[in-house]
């Protein structure tokens, strides 16, 4: 159509998840979305959605995006579940580590945030965070912990996870983090000698 602008959603989409991180859902208004996007409000609200759909939009692109990284790097926990474990923290430093992404997680914000959400972002959020700990618990299972073992060291690796995010906001450095990461594997690598 002759005289209609044209965006790509990706790209737009991307750019309101990267708004959304960088301030968080509630400090983040319309028309700062506007400005990261290049969309009108009109624009926004007929192709994107009102403030709320167009979160959740960007929570499940983020999910997805690191989603899929996570299962990459789980999938040698059946032969290799510490290193599939470490692997996997690799994914959370070097995204931590990206300057190209705002610090943090958005999932471990939005579900700080959780007072201030609607009741279905909040339960987006949570969602979010659960399909960690089941990703995690079903790489420790397939690595040979029994059922109990692997959902308390899952619940303990996704906490740390999201702490990580959390520690990063907060300033500490690269090789504070990787300690961090190097206590719990330690402590999980103790458990797996003792599964064996």
């Amino acid at each position: 159509m002759a005289g209609k602008k044209q965006f790509d959603m990706a790209t737009a989409l991307d750019a309101a998840m990267i708004q959304f991180w960088r301030t968080g859902y509630a400090d983040t208004s319309v028309d700062d979305l506007s400005r990261a996007t290049g969309l009108n409000r009109s624009s926004i609200y007929s192709s994107l959605g009102d403030k709320d759909t167009l979160f959740v939009r960007c929570l499940e692109r983020y999910t997805t995006r690191y989603g899929g990284k996570y299962d990459a790097a789980l999938s040698c926990a059946a032969d290799r579940p510490l290193a599939a474990a470490r692997a996997f923290f690799d994914i959370t430093l070097d995204r931590i580590a990206d300057p190209g992404v705002p610090d943090g997680c958005l999932v471990a914000q939005t579900v700080m945030a959780a007072p201030a959400l609607s009741a279905n972002v909040a339960a987006h959020a949570r969602e979010a965070i659960g399909l960690q700990h089941a990703r995690l618990r079903a790489a420790l299972t397939a690595g040979r912990l029994h059922d109990e073992a692997a959902d308390s060291h899952a619940a303990h690796l996704a906490a740390v996870n999201q702490s990580l995010a959390v520690m990063s906001r907060a300033g500490a450095s690269a090789e504070q983090l990787r300690a961090i990461v190097d206590v719990t594997l330690d402590a999980l690598a103790r458990t797996l000698d003792a599964s064996d």
